[in-house]
């Protein structure tokens, strides 16, 4: 039985096209006069003993493709490059905040990559080896599979904006604590595509830096403009991470103005009703000798006594801008 682990193989003809491998072609050994793709799910079994034992790739570069979690890196390994990437998780039911990651080794005859979770760029690539306009050479394959990725994340980076807009759009006409859970939510996905976003840009110009003969001159340009694709994507999110800042700042400000509008009110009412307080509990106390206690009139007095204070406090206020 074959290699299980295997999820697309293919010996590429080098004018686009190529030729399906399965587990049991890669199980009786590789030609070396072909370029070969062989992408695997590295959380088989088979694939971890194929990796192993039949890929011929040195120790480091076995661990970095069988690792469970990677940084995106790209380091030359004397004719060959091992690169780790990342891509938005666009799977249903899925935050594409939560990166899916792929490993990848590449010369100028091979390329091995791995992943754990489906990712939607290696499928770009076989669609269009099956079409014909796949890729020629391992460095195209690395300028198509970078390119891949930033489309994919294109729209992500689109609705994280959008997002923004329309949080700084409710901020004009609303006020609401609801707000705040919103921009935290968009705050902590912004953190989490830059969190790999900007070590990816700096892996992609380690790649286009590194001197492989392998990589063309056409190869190292479609890099670079993939490079310059990913450095506006992060300065996209750096804006967005601001907006977000100055939105919750404004947000807070607001929330802090209505609760001093509310403490003040209270307060001017608290100073208002304290003197009544005090007139109603010394003239409610149960001793003799009380004035006015035999008097018809002594309620209305008292109360028409009380109404004038408190017209007097009121223009007292009034005249100092209390309110």
């Amino acid at each position: 039985m074959g290699c299980t682990g295997l999820v697309y193989g293919y010996s590429l003809d080098g004018n686009g096209g190529g030729c399906a491998l399965s587990g049991d072609d890669i199980d009786k050994g590789l030609p070396e006069d072909q370029l070969i793709w062989l992408h695997f799910d590295y959380t088989d079994a088979d694939t971890r003993h194929w990796i192993t034992e039949k890929s011929q790739l040195n120790e480091v570069v076995i661990d970095a493709l069988l690792t469970e979690e990677s940084r995106p890196r790209a380091t030359q390994v004397n004719e060959g490059l091992l690169i780790a990437l990342r891509g938005v998780n666009l799977s249903p039911d899925s935050n594409p905040e939560d990166m899916v990651g792929i490993r990848i080794w590449i010369d100028d005859k091979r390329i091995i990559s791995t992943r754990r979770r489906r990712m939607l760029s290696a499928s770009d690539i076989v669609d269009a080896i099956e079409t014909g306009n796949g890729p020629t050479s391992t460095g195209d394959f690395l300028a198509m599979l970078s390119s891949a990725l930033m489309v994919r994340m294109q729209d992500t980076i689109n609705d994280t904006e959008d997002y923004v807009d329309s949080i700084e759009e409710e901020l004009v006409s609303s006020s609401s604590y609801d707000l705040r859970n919103k921009i935290s939510a968009v705050r902590r996905v912004v953190i989490s595509l830059r969190r790999y976003l900007a070590p990816q840009r700096d892996a992609l110009q380690q790649m286009n830096q590194t001197k492989v003969s392998w990589l063309t001159e056409s190869d190292r340009q479609n890099l670079r403009e993939v490079t310059d694709t990913l450095t506006r994507y992060i300065e996209d999110l750096d804006s967005a991470r601001d907006r977000a800042a100055v939105a919750q700042e404004e947000l807070s400000n607001r929330l802090a103005e209505q609760m001093n509008n509310r403490m003040y009110l209270l307060s001017i009412v608290a100073a208002v009703f304290l003197p009544l307080g005090f007139l109603t509990g010394l003239l409610g106390i149960n001793v003799g000798g009380m004035p006015g206690a035999e008097n018809p009139w002594a309620f209305w007095i008292v109360s028409g006594f009380m109404t004038i204070t408190v017209a007097i406090q009121l223009w007292l206020f009034k005249r100092k801008n209390w309110f």
